[in-house]
């Protein structure tokens, strides 16, 4: 059986990953007096509005920007409104991440699967080599071999009894 191999041969160069890492940096610094750190009984406490409730808070600041005359005296409007805008801001910041991280966690999966696809290979070349006698494979095959189970499984123990 042939198993697929380097399902992905993209790689960042040293100065893409110093591009990245010092544009993360960057927004990391941007966004340090801005993020929030909450506990998680904070987080049960304040949750996250549905859907329902977005579009009800979406449609009272359409009231509010468009028939001013109609908003309550008892809410800080100015307030409001910059909460508004940052949670919006917020939003399109969190779907862009979400679909970068997706992406690079999409790569290092391939990368990952293609190192193992690897390893795997090296592995069967060790046990051969150590079956031809070949010098220093033994070692290497007593190191690797353990990270492969020992028990057998069900179905192979029910066919060979």
């Amino acid at each position: 059986m042939s198993t697929l191999k380097n399902l992905i041969s993209t790689h960042l160069s040293a100065e893409q990953v110093e591009a990245v890492n010092t544009a993360l940096a960057t927004l990391e610094t941007a966004l340090a007096a801005k993020v929030s750190n909450l506990s998680g009984d904070e987080r049960r406490k304040y949750g996250s509005i549905s859907e329902q409730n977005k579009l009800f808070v979406n449609k009272v600041n359409d009231y509010a920007t468009g028939q001013a005359a109609l908003r309550s005296p008892d809410v800080d409007w100015d307030e409001f409104t910059k909460d508004f805008n940052s949670r919006t801001v917020s939003e399109g910041t969190i779907a862009r991440l979400q679909n970068l991280l997706t992406g690079i966690s999409n790569s290092k999966t391939l990368h990952d699967y293609d190192n193992y696809q690897a390893a795997l290979d090296d592995y069967a070349y060790t046990n051969y080599k150590t079956g031809t006698s070949a010098s220093g494979y033994e070692a290497k095959q007593k190191e690797l071999k353990q990270f492969f189970s020992h028990i057998r499984k069900v179905d192979e123990v029910q066919t060979n009894e």
